[in-house]
């Protein structure tokens, strides 16, 4: 991947932070939404677990935006940026489909209108995962090898910041000031969060390169991936990818649903989901930090395992939701282990991509990573019904140590095709 000698200036720097935590921030807005403030409000108004867990399937599109990457890697606006003329529009349809929710009464939304809720939802998250493939290859082009640890932790950190605004933020405005006035102000946020990428001169600062710009017509979508598919141990990695957060997947969706059953209140949901966000923006910080130092095998191993032992520990908060310095202790540690591991996974990915295929060649792998864990995170709501929250928790725990040896199997045969064939 080539890289702008400019980009090296200490003023591009912090232009380059403004601008990519702004974007990931921006999708972190719609989907804490999704993820900590419906599951709350709708488990209030006496939404059935299984449906709960269904919402996990609002997110298809990005599972599926692969389908679609190598065109947006493969299309560009001449006026707006190759990029950035896919992130503004997109940005902007987001908006539009907040600021509608924020007209409508949440009696109604909850109630009756409740599917064009899920509708409208569904159409935010097409546009953020659309928006997340051209954001994601900006990404890899404005970041040198050298920044992407930090440069994950950047990116982890702005989207739970995002996701820590319409999460625990909107629990707490909306006693305050209602559902309509909370949600016109995450739409404001948004129009906010749009300013630096419509300043942000793509054209001249990062320049196509028409070399690696793959050609197009019908075939387009498996000639795009057929080279990133042929690297060395590709095959191993799309695994370990597929069962690496499949724990998480799990268990997360029920951490909320389980403190609302033991009478938390929404103030007090978003008290925690505030306290726990900002925890888990200083362990994505940690981890870039830690990833640069000890490597990509020692930190995703390290990480991991953390992870994994964070999401079976919910498991002491079941029956125990009076306790409050124990939930915050076991939902801090959680989220502070959950973004390292998320800045390990994402910086390994970092590195396959290919120029002029950055957005694509990220987005498959996100797919991937996604796929079995948005189907195991949609039942994670009937098995909660079933077994009960202790048994999702401590199954939870086990699939994350179950991925590790694999991460360790990865990392040795490359490093043994690394010896053999030169990458």
């Amino acid at each position: 991947m080539s890289v702008n000698a400019s980009l090296l200036t200490p003023r591009l720097q912090r232009s380059t932070v403004v601008l990519l935590a702004s974007l990931y921030c921006a999708q972190g807005l719609p989907s804490g939404l999704l993820a900590h403030s419906l599951p709350v409000l709708l488990r209030q108004h006496g939404v059935d677990l299984v449906y709960l867990g269904l919402l996990k399937l609002l997110a298809l599109p990005w599972m599926l935006k692969v389908l679609w990457a190598p065109w947006v890697d493969r299309l560009a606006s001449r006026r707006l940026g190759h990029h950035r003329g896919w992130i503004l529009p997109l940005q902007l349809l987001t908006i539009s489909c907040i600021a509608l929710l924020a007209l409508l009464e949440p009696r109604s939304l909850f109630g009756p209108q409740l599917p064009l809720l899920l509708g409208v939802l569904l159409l935010v998250n097409l546009a953020a995962a659309t928006q997340d493939i051209a954001t994601d290859g900006l990404t890899v082009r404005l970041l040198p090898e050298r920044w992407r640890g930090l440069g994950n932790s950047l990116q982890v950190g702005g989207y739970k910041i995002g996701m820590l605004v319409s999460g625990s933020g909107l629990l707490l405005a909306i006693d305050w000031l209602g559902w309509q006035r909370s949600l016109g102000l995450i739409a404001l946020l948004l129009v906010l969060m749009t300013l630096p990428i419509s300043l942000f001169r793509e054209s001249q600062r990062l320049p196509v390169e028409p070399q690696h710009v793959e050609p197009g017509g019908p075939n387009l979508l498996w000639r795009h991936y057929r080279g990133l598919l042929a690297q060395p141990g590709m095959g191993l990695w799309l695994l370990v990818l597929l069962s690496f957060k499949l724990g998480d997947a799990l268990g997360s969706p029920m951490i909320k649903p389980m403190l609302v059953d033991q009478g938390w209140s929404n103030a007090a949901l978003g008290q925690l989901t505030l306290f726990s966000s900002l925890a888990g923006i200083l362990g994505a910080t940690l981890g870039g930090v830690l990833y640069a130092r000890i490597g990509a095998l020692r930190a995703l191993l390290l990480f991991g395992g953390l992870q994994a032992l964070g999401i079976a520990a919910m498991v002491l908060l079941v029956g125990h939701g009076g306790q409050t310095g124990l939930v915050y202790a076991v939902a801090l540690f959680e989220q502070a282990v959950d973004g390292m591991s998320t800045v390990a996974l994402f910086a390994v990915m970092m590195r396959l991509c290919r120029p002029e295929h950055e957005g694509a060649d990220f987005t498959l792998q996100a797919c991937v990573q996604l796929l079995l864990a948005g189907l195991v995170g949609a039942l994670s709501g009937l098995l909660g019904k079933w077994l009960g929250y202790p048994a999702v928790f401590l199954s939870a725990g086990l699939l994350g140590l179950l991925a590790l040896p694999l991460v360790a199997y990865y990392f040795r045969k490359t490093a043994r095709l690394a010896t053999v064939t030169p990458v």
